[in-house]
């Protein structure tokens, strides 16, 4: 057994979560009561008797571990309890979907005090507040309250607003458990990715290779995606959200096969996420524009990621890839000019017009980066995380280079910018589309942890290619 195997073999750790957040409604609010909260309901399908896919309210799972659809969990700050409860059996519907989860199961799976059954929640909540006798609050996530839960008004106050902020900051920083569940997600990836970079010179479409993705992640135990794959060829590749994948792999109008896939794909593993980008050679080798391209994109990774630890500023190692990417586009003569007025300039954002990274947990986009969209420095507008980076979080470092003709095209025709362009140079580059690189990183008090196996270095990822 791993060690990350090893990890998971135990409890999702409900009950520290609780504590954690606890302690920070305390911080911010005074004494706490209790906190509730509710599973996300199963549903069925518009215009039809099918359920609903089913994805899990990360804040109730984040204090329970549990997948249950209409569960629900109850706090006790005082006693330090933590009560989850599931709903009762339902004998009409156990003849389609068999016995539910029952109370015994459930002790032994959940780290929590108690389990009960949802028809409990109200007896629970009115104790647990006539023995508060008005001193502290309850604290509750607004529009997550079923009508049938009556909140009881012997609390202080029911405060609606704080507890969604609350968790989602707590949830920034990972503990091993945590840790161990992002590392699970990204080693089942990198096996899919493997497959899809071994299937590649044979493919004819890209659904092709995003199915050997999935199936290759279902296999392995990642029922689900961490988000909707990216698996685009060609020019493709320039679009940063491609979602088609529905093109052939052979140029309508070259009718030669297409340089590069970039595939931008993670599975989740209960409920915790990958986000891996790769980019491979349809032919089996990379285009001489196209290593160009990768190798500056790989130093600005590499270098990013190099000065990664606890209390770096983000915004900071975003400006570090910029620069790297000047470097690099300087010496190949695609840029002209000094590297200070190219980044004063912020001729770059045309080329790499994203962020560097965001947070990754049991969201692909995690709570807690306090990104500013209205920043009018266009280099960071996009920036989906702003500060410095705490131990214990979890990062992408996902630099790229894209040549998109939307972006490039308006700084081509700006008489101030187009100076610091080569035409020239770059009219052979449009082809290679985009190239992304995207590990998972765990940031650490002294350094850094890359979580992300899937192989990178260009000469691997050629020799995976069946010949």
């Amino acid at each position: 057994m791993t060690s990350v195997d090893s990890i998971l073999a135990g409890k999702y750790p409900a009950k520290a979560h609780a504590r954690r957040v606890a302690e920070s409604l305390q911080t911010q609010h005074g004494e706490t009561g209790a906190i509730y909260l509710e599973a996300q309901k199963s549903r069925l399908i518009e215009d039809s008797d099918e359920d609903m896919p089913f994805r899990q309210r990360r804040p109730f799972f984040y204090l329970t571990g549990c997948l249950t659809p209409n569960a629900s969990v109850v706090y006790d700050v005082k006693k330090d309890e933590l009560t989850l409860f599931i709903p009762p059996i339902d004998p009409d519907s156990v003849i389609w979907s068999g016995l539910p989860l029952s109370i015994d199961e459930a002790k032994k799976l959940y780290d929590v005090d108690h389990v009960k059954y949802t028809t409990d929640v109200n007896a629970t909540l009115a104790a647990i507040a006539t023995i508060q006798a008005g001193k502290n609050p309850l604290f509750v996530i607004e529009g997550q309250v079923s009508q049938d839960v009556k909140l009881p008004s012997g609390f202080s106050a029911t405060n609606f607003s704080s507890l969604k902020d609350v968790i989602g900051d707590a949830r920034v920083v990972k503990d091993a458990y945590e840790v161990a569940l992002l590392r699970k997600a990204n080693d089942i990836s990198a096996q899919a990715h493997i497959a899809v970079i071994k299937a590649s010179k044979i493919a004819t479409n890209e659904r092709e290779l995003e199915g050997i993705f999935i199936s290759t992640c279902i296999s392995l135990g990642c029922r689900e995606q961490s988000y909707h794959p990216i698996f685009a060829s060609g020019g493709n590749g320039a679009t940063l959200h491609y979602v088609k994948n529905d093109e052939a792999l052979i140029d309508p109008v070259t009718k030669q096969r297409k340089n590069n896939l970039l595939i931008d794909a993670g599975g989740e593993y209960q409920t915790y996420c990958a986000d891996i980008t790769r980019v491979i050679p349809l032919h089996g080798k990379f285009s001489t524009e196209t290593r160009q391209i990768y190798d500056i994109v790989l130093q600005m990774q590499s270098e990013s990621i190099d000065v990664l630890k606890e209390g770096v500023l983000w915004d900071d190692v975003h400006a570090l890839a910029h620069r790297v990417a000047i470097r690099g586009l300087l010496k190949l003569g695609i840029l002209r000019g000094t590297e200070e007025e190219l980044f004063e300039k912020r001729v770059s954002v045309a080329f790499f017009p994203h962020g560097l990274g965001h947070y990754l947990g049991m969201d692909t986009h995690d709570t807690g980066g306090n990104p500013n969209y209205e920043d009018e420095d266009k280099m960071f507008r996009y920036l989906r995380v702003r500060g410095k980076l705490p131990a214990g979080s979890v990062i992408t470092v996902e630099p790229g280079i894209y040549f998109c003709h939307f972006i490039i095209d308006p700084v081509l025709k700006d008489a101030s910018l187009s100076k610091y362009i080569n035409a020239d140079v770059l009219e052979r580059y449009w082809s290679v589309g985009g190239v992304r690189i995207e590990d998972n990183v765990h940031i650490l008090k002294d350094g850094h942890d890359n979580l992300t196996s899937a192989p990178k270095a260009l000469e691997v990822v050629e020799s995976l290619v069946v010949q």
